[in-house]
Parts: structure tokens; C-alpha cells; sequence
């Protein structure tokens, strides 16, 4: 079976709750380490083979991460581990600061590598290969073989010669062309290819008879061998994004297919035969498309290709011709003609924003998630245009809509147009930019800028023109640029701070520039008087000119700093620097205080919390942070398919703040979560983006004789820098931290799958280990939990995993009136199916989000994320803790 080596790595080992593999004693007693997921591993190695050299030497199973600094001195040692059947040395391990993953070190194998005639399985992926090592071609009994992630841009001549291999993965590499040996590889089952620059196939592939799935997806292959439809074993045939114009029609013809995508190509002549199979894929072409499309725009009109991307993809490639791609998640990109010279892959993923990188300004509101392209280093001819959707935000009109850009050291704003789609109703944000890089929307306060010579000139806010900014002659040596920014401010919210109906205020102005030198001569502000205020009636005792610093911590009144100067609407005042400043008419003694709570209570909402439970599956609970004028049209939006208690009381909370949820009183959730820390889901609070999760609870209650009434509690990550006072005041309970408690109600526990042998009624299946070691492990128990989950969107469920329609019509028929034998027959025949397939439980994720069920793949993925943490600690426990307790210590997990 493929990944044999592997598969007897995990039936050796015992098993956890959720399948993760519990090693049943010494990592060396059963001739294997796993050092990988140690950040020193190749340290723990050469410390075992100094000291125990004869065991080391007997290993079968190895697994070293290629990101650890002493890769080199280690690499000389595997030669002499004679006994070594499987052989990992994978990068990926790190990340960097933005969470990509890093590739390894390694550039090359020494020659003895290939004195191993055991191994069968090698794993190099995600590392820094050019050059295919020649002493792989020496390996008589390799089987598997994986070298994806590296910049491999040939493979050998004679790679034909490694005649024993049934899987080979090189996806994601630099690959243009492929020897005519690889005809050779008669045993091959699982090639993937792709994500390369092949723009030809050889003839000789169709050799290739014992080939189950081959993915040839992503490449710059205009046309396929006719040779492909000798394939008779074939099942899956990936072809999407490429320049194909045509497909043989003798694929029709393969018995065993039951995949084929050909999606976001330049087909304009498809075969009928292939045109009218059930499992093709067509979308994204200029011709034959079987799904809708959309609307067609000018660039479809003049001949442009568009490439349509599906949930799960994550790159496509551009060629000097241009394009237009339409992301999964809206966003749309458009490549015009001369872009790029030659070919070249494009990457993308979206990510949830991060407040330790992504810094808001003070009022900026966050619109969107985060736009990651690459690569990051390309300078792109003619300057690429991104037009990314949005939360609409409250249209007011000192705020406008910009795409801000992180260049690696920071962020700035680009120049950015917006629109409305008349269709869709989508707000969408445009920009055109000559690299790429890390890009998200936001609402900020409307900027007025302008360059200042020598000359000087003259600044005007567009918000309110009555303040303005006069550089005279002789204000700066070199042109200097400035920005101004308006921040009005209400009676009403003026009236709640200081409970003096008297008090009022002009609008916040804040000056900034680009240079760190003062100006050399005064530049003069004109700020509007306070409301009802003039000339004619002011009274100078009352009146405070406030400078504040750029963060607004701290309010000096400068008033007898300055020369104020007042007409009847305004007044005048002379400065070298620049700051926010804030004109105050007030009784009030120490107005600075008063003005740095206001300023504070300006980038406060006031939220509710909101706990609701799936009417047909209270175990789902959704947790949701609302601000306070969208709960109404939130609750009726959920209200159909949830229940729960009213919303908790208002709450104020900052953009970009962190708080947890804490499940209590007899309920629980998973503690090894991704993002669970310390018993509590973390959450990141923005205005518009949706601070939702749903997730699954369970109670170590006995459910079957009663309910439990356990309760959601909410609490801060922790206190904000200069949170208002009376904000600090309002909260309540034993911990300062805490924000607001709703009641959850598990009801009495029913019989499930598994407990009351009736509801599977004769039903068997054989155990299950779906997965590997990297993608984590899923059992039959797990399968059973997530069988639980499914509803009458079975059969939708079962055409994205890949089942044909006449095996969803058999199901269907031979469990007639029981639906919940439907959903447990597709899922294990789905899973019987796919079991040697090391990617099945990825696909599974992605069958689940293609379906509309995120809940169930989002429990999946946790379900893995658990496995693989129980899976390192138990390496962590049993295999090395034996040498060294106090190396255990220094190890950090």
C-alpha cells in the first residue's frame, strides 16, 4: 500500500481519543525518532549517537527538521544508519513573523545517502533544493518520494531508474520540463506535479499504467499528450489552471476516471464527449463552461482571460498576456497585457489581522482581512490592479475608505478608489500597485495633504474649510510634505464628559509631517471658535487651546504659550510643530483631564455579547461580539436556526482588542485548541469584521438523567493602555477582567452512534486512520462524531468529496427513509475509498467549507490540531524524557 512505511510507523503505535499516535514506549526501544518537532532535534541527535550509537544505528524510522542549524554536521552521520527505512527532513517547522512557514536549509544529500537500501520513503519537502541530489537515483528500494516546496527546476535523465516508486510529489517547484524516463515508473500510482512551469508533457507519461491521480494543475501547459488516455487505471486528472486550448477526447474513454478538472483554461474548442461528463469541471473558460458565469466586463469583451479560483485554491499563473482573476473570497485582480515578460506563478491566502503587525492608527477602523501576495520581491512592468470587498462602514463625512500596504517595516496608504457593484451591492476598494505585498481596507479620518516649498502655501481641510494652515515664505529649506486630519466632536458626547452643559469644543485638528526638523519660521492655524461662541460674547478666561501628543495620552493647555487671536468666527494662533490641538470653551479648572477622557471615550464602541445555540444541535454554540446598533438585525438574521438568552449588557471595547470567552458551571470545550489559551477562547474585537465563533461544547456531567446549566463568561485579554475611568468602574465581578455571563443549557443526553447498537442496525465498519503524521490523524470515532453533524446536504457533501452520482443515487436507495444510514454509508465509503490517500482529510476540510458546512470543517481541523499537539507530547513525554529530565526542561514545545 502507498506510504506503507508510514502506515506501519501509526499501527505500531497505540492511539489517543482523537487518533493522535501514542508511542507505546522508548522512541529507540521500537527503532525510531521523531526529533523533528524539537526545535533542537539535531542537537538530541548527535547527543543519542555520541552516547548510544549502537541503538541510533538500528533506527528504521527518522524525522529531522531541516530548519535546525546543525543540518550539516548531521547529515554526515545518515549513511551509517544502515537500517533506515523512512527518512524525513522537512522544512516548514518555523515561521516568520507574519506566520509564513520557512523553508529548510538543505541544498543537497552527501553521496552515501545512497549506500541506503532499505529506505523506501524520503520526505525533502519544504526546503531549498536547485539540483535533484544524484545519490536519490541510487536508492534500489525507494518507494516514496517527496521534494514539494524546493526550487527544483529539472529532474535527471535517468530519473526513470528509480523503478520501485508508487508516489512522487514535486508540486511547487520550478519544474519546465520532465525527462522522457519518467515512462519508466510503470509502479507509480500518485504523481503530483503540480504548481510548476511545465509548459510540455512528453509522450512517454502514458506509460504510466498502474497512475491512480495525477495532478498536473497550475502549470503553462498549453496542450496534453494524447498518450494520457492509455491511462486506464486513472481516477483523478487535475488540469485547472493552466493555458490549455484543447484536451484529447480519447480521455472520455478512461474507465475508472472520476475527476477531471479542467477549469481555468483557454479552452475554446472542448470535445463533446468530455463536455458532457458528469465529473468535469469547465468553469473559467473563454468557451464550454457548464456552470454560470458571471457577468461579462470589458476585459472578457476584449478577449482577456479570466481565471475563476475555488475555495481551497492558492495560486495561479500570470503570462505576458494578462488576466483577470476572481478570487474565491471577491477579490478581484487584474494583470493587464506586458505585466510580466515571461511567466510567473502567483500566491495568495487571506489572513485574519493580528494586532502584534497589523498597528491601527488612532479612529481607524479595520474593514477587512488581510491580502497576502506574492512574491513579494517581483517588480511588475505595468502596475497590477486589486480591487478588495469591504465592511461597509458608517458613511460619515469626515471619514474616507483606503487599501494600506505593509512593506515589511510598515504600513502606508495607498491611493485608493471606491465603489459600490450595483449587482452584488459589494463595497470594493481599488488600488494599482508595481509589487506585492501584505494589503488590508480601512476607514480613517479624511486626509488633506500638500507639498510645502520654500515659498510656502496654503493648507484648507476639506471637512470643515474653515480651519486652515498658512506656511509663510522661508518656513522650511527643502519641500516637506503635510497632512491634516479633522476630527469633529458632538455637544452630546462633549455634555456626557463633563456634565457642564456650557462646555463646548471646536473640532480636533491634527498636523503631521514627513520630516523631523521643526519649521523655521511660525506656521499659522485658523481654528472655527466653539458653537455659540464669537467675538462679540467671549470671554478669554473660559477659553483653553490644548496641544496633545500624536497618541492623545497626554492634554497640555498652552493657552498662555501662545498668541491667540480672534475674529468674530475664529481664532489664530502661531506654532513650529506639529501635534493634534483642540480649542475648549469651559468653566472647568483642569480641562486637560476632561479632554483626555473624551478623547478616549471617541474610540470606544459599546457592544453586546450574544450566546446562541443551534435548535437542532444545542452541542453548537455561536459566540458572537455585536456592536450595539447591529444586534437587532443580527439576532433576526440567526433567529430561525438559534436560540439563547437576550444579549448581555453594553460593554465598551477598543478596535483591535482582545478579549475570551470562558465556558463554565459544567461545560467545557476543547482546551487544545489553536486558539484556546489557557482554557479560553480568544478572541480579536473589530467594529465591522464579524467577532464570531462557533463552536462545540461538551459537559464531563452524565448528560442522561439531566440537563446541565452552565453559563459563557467574557473577559478582557487585559487592560488597555489609559482605558477611561468610569469605563474601569462599570466592571463588575470578582475579576477586574470581566465583562459580561450568558446561561448555556446542554439538554439530556440522547443514545448516539456507537452507544445504542439499534441506530446503526447491522451497520460495520473496519477501523480507520485517515491521514498522516503532517495532516494529523482521523478514526472512525471521529467519523462517527462528524456523521452526527451531517444533515440532509449529505449528498452535496458527497459530490464535493468526490463520490460519483450513481454511488450518492445506490446510498440513497439501499437506506431509503433512514438518513442517518445515508450519512454514515457516504461517509465511509468516502473514507474506504481514500484511505491510503495521505492528503484525504485535507480534502475532507475542504469538501465541508465547499459545502457550506465551516462549523464542521473548523471541528475537523481542531480534531487534527489536537492530534498532532497530543501526538508531539507524547514524543516529548516517552521519547526523550528517559535521556535527560533536565534537557526536557530547556526543550521548548
Amino acid at each position: 500500500q502507498k506510504m506503507a512505511e508510514l502506515l506501519e510507523l501509526r499501527d505500531k503505535c497505540g492511539e489517543g481519543a482523537l487518533g493522535a499516535p501514542v508511542l507505546s514506549g522508548s522512541c529507540l526501544a521500537d527503532n525510531r525518532l521523531n526529533l523533528d518537532v524539537y526545535p533542537d532535534g539535531c542537537h538530541q541527535f548527535l547527543q543519542l549517537f555520541e552516547g548510544r550509537r549502537g541503538e541510533v544505528v538500528q533506527v528504521e524510522f527518522l524525522r529531522l527538521s531541516s530548519n535546525d542549524h546543525l543540518l550539516g554536521t548531521t547529515l554526515g552521520i545518515l549513511p551509517q544508519l544502515k537500517h533506515l527505512k523512512s527518512l524525513v527532513l522537512k522544512g516548514g517547522h518555523a515561521r516568520d513573523e507574519f506566520g509564513s512557514y520557512q523553508h529548510g536549509s538543505l541544498t543537497n544529500l552527501p553521496p552515501d545517502v545512497g549506500k541506503l537500501r532499505h529506505l523506501t520513503h524520503l520526505d525533502l519537502s519544504f526546503n531549498s533544493l536547485s539540483t535533484f541530489p544524484s545519490c536519490i537515483l541510487h536508492l534500489p528500494s525507494l518507494r516514496v518520494l517527496l521534494v514539494s516546496h524546493n526550487s527544483l527546476v529539472a529532474l535527471p535523465d535517468d530519473f526513470g531508474s528509480l523503478s520501485k516508486l508508487t508516489f512522487f510529489s514535486a508540486m511547487k517547484n520550478q519544474l519546465k520540463d520532465l525527462p522522457q524516463s519518467i515512462g519508466e515508473l510503470t509502479e507509480l500510482q500518485d504523481l503530483d506535479l503540480s504548481e510548476n512551469a511545465l509548459e510540455c508533457i512528453p509522450e512517454e507519461v502514458g506509460n504510466l499504467h498502474n497512475c491512480r491521480e495525477l495532478d498536473l494543475s497550475g502549470n503553462h501547459l498549453s496542450s496534453i499528450p494524447d498518450s494520457l488516455g492509455n491511462l486506464k487505471s486513472l481516477q483523478q486528472l487535475h488540469l485547472h489552471s493552466n493555458l490549455l486550448v484543447t484536451v484529447p477526447a480519447s480521455l472520455a474513454s478512461l474507465p475508472n476516471l472520476s475527476r477531471l478538472d479542467l477549469q481555468n483554461n483557454c479552452l475554446r474548442a472542448i470535445p463533446p464527449q468530455i463536455q458532457t461528463l458528469p465529473f468535469v469541471r469547465l468553469r473559467g473558460n473563454p468557451l464550454g463552461e457548464t456552470e454560470p458565469s458571471p457577468q461579462a466586463d470589458e476585459s472578457s469583451a476584449r478577449g482577456l482571460r479570466r481565471l475563476f479560483l475555488a475555495s481551497g485554491e492558492d495560486s495561479f499563473t500570470v503570462t505576458s498576456e494578462g488576466c483577470k482573476v476572481v478570487l474565491a473570497s471577491g477579490i478581484h485582480l487584474y494583470f493587464p497585457p506586458g505585466a510580466v515578460s515571461d511567466s510567473l506563478r502567483i500566491y495568495f491566502q487571506t489572513l485574519a489581522p493580528d494586532p502584534q503587525w497589523v498597528k491601527l492608527r488612532h479612529h481607524d477602523v479595520l474593514l477587512s482581512r488581510v491580502l497576502e501576495l506574492r512574491p513579494h520581491g517581483v517588480k511588475f512592468q505595468q502596475e497590477v490592479q486589486i480591487w478588495m470587498p469591504y465592511a461597509s462602514p458608517q458613511t460619515l463625512p469626515q471619514r474616507e475608505v483606503v487599501v494600506r500596504t505593509f512593506s515589511g517595516q510598515s504600513w502606508s496608504d495607498l491611493r485608493t478608489g471606491v465603489e459600490r457593484k450595483r449587482k452584488s451591492k459589494k463595497h470594493v476598494a481599488h488600488c494599482s500597485v508595481l509589487h506585492f505585498s501584505w494589503f488590508l481596507v480601512v476607514s480613517r479620518l479624511v486626509q488633506n495633504e500638500c507639498e510645502v516649498p520654500t515659498e510656502g502655501t496654503l493648507l484648507f481641510s476639506s471637512v470643515d474649510p474653515n480651519i486652515k494652515v498658512t506656511f509663510p515664505p522661508g518656513v522650511t529649506e527643502e519641500t516637506r510634505s503635510v497632512k491634516l486630519q479633522v476630527l469633529p466632536v458632538s455637544a452630546e458626547e462633549i455634555k456626557e464628559i463633563t456634565a457642564d452643559a456650557e462646555s463646548r469644543a471646536s473640532p480636533l485638528l491634527c498636523l503631521s509631517q514627513d520630516s523631523l526638523v521643526d519649521f523655521l519660521r511660525p506656521v499659522r492655524i485658523q481654528l472655527p471658535l466653539p458653537p455659540g461662541v464669537t467675538g462679540l460674547n467671549l470671554d478669554r478666561s473660559r477659553l483653553h487651546l490644548l496641544h496633545g501628543d500624536l497618541e492623545g495620552q497626554t492634554w497640555d493647555d498652552i493657552t498662555s504659550q501662545v498668541v491667540l487671536e480672534f475674529t468674530h468666527l475664529y481664532a489664530v494662533f502661531e506654532v513650529t510643530h506639529f501635534s493634534w490641538y483642540w480649542l475648549w470653551y469651559s468653566t472647568k479648572s483642569y480641562i486637560g483631564g476632561i479632554a483626555k477622557k473624551l478623547y478616549e471615550r471617541l474610540r470606544l464602541y459599546q457592544v453586546n455579547f450574544i450566546a446562541l445555540q443551534r435548535k437542532k444541535d444545542p452541542e453548537q454554540v455561536l459566540l458572537q461580539c455585536v456592536p450595539k446598533h447591529k444586534v437587532e438585525p443580527v439576532l433576526r438574521k440567526l433567529q430561525a436556526r438559534y436560540r439563547g438568552p437576550e444579549p448581555s449588557d453594553l460593554v465598551e471595547m477598543f478596535e483591535g482588542e482582545q478579549f475570551f470567552a470562558a465556558f463554565e458551571r459544567g461545560i467545557s470545550i476543547d482546551m487544545d485548541r489553536p486558539d484556546c489559551v489557557d482554557g479560553r477562547l480568544s478572541f480579536i474585537f473589530y467594529s465591522h469584521l464579524k467577532n464570531m465563533k462557533e463552536i462545540y461544547v461538551t459537559s464531563p456531567v452524565d448528560r442522561k438523567g439531566q440537563a446541565v446549566k452552565g453559563q459563557v463568561s467574557f473577559y478582557r485579554g487585559a487592560v488597555p493602555e489609559s482605558i477611561p475611568e468610569d469605563a474601569s468602574r462599570r466592571r463588575k465581578g470578582p475579576d477586574s477582567l470581566w465583562l459580561a455571563t450568558l446561561p448555556i443549557k446542554l439538554p439530556r443526553l440522547k443514545p448516539r452512534w456507537g452507544e445504542n447498537p439499534g441506530l446503526l442496525n447491522g451497520f460495520s465498519f473496519p477501523p480507520l486512520n485517515l491521514g498522516n503524521a503532517e495532516s494529523g490523524y482521523l478514526t472512525q470515532a471521529n467519523l462517527l462524531s462528524i456523521a452526527r453533524r451531517v444533515g440532509a446536504d449529505w449528498q452535496n457533501i458527497g459530490l464535493n468529496l468526490g463520490l460519483t452520482y450513481q454511488q450518492l443515487e445506490r446510498i440513497g436507495y439501499n437506506n431509503r427513509e433512514d438518513l442517518d444510514k445515508q450519512i454514515l454509508d457516504m461517509l465511509f465509503s468516502w473514507a474506504q475509498q481514500n484511505s491510503e490517500d495521505p492528503d484525504c482529510v485535507s480534502k475532507l476540510v475542504t469538501a465541508m467549507k465547499e459545502s457550506g458546512r465551516q462549523d464542521i470543517a473548523e471541528e475537523v481541523e481542531a480534531i487534527l490540531e489536537l492530534g498532532r499537539q497530543k501526538y508531539r507530547e507524547s514524543i516529548r513525554r516517552l521519547g526523550l524524557e528517559q535521556e535527560s529530565s533536565t534537557e526536557d526542561s530547556a526543550i521548548a514545545m
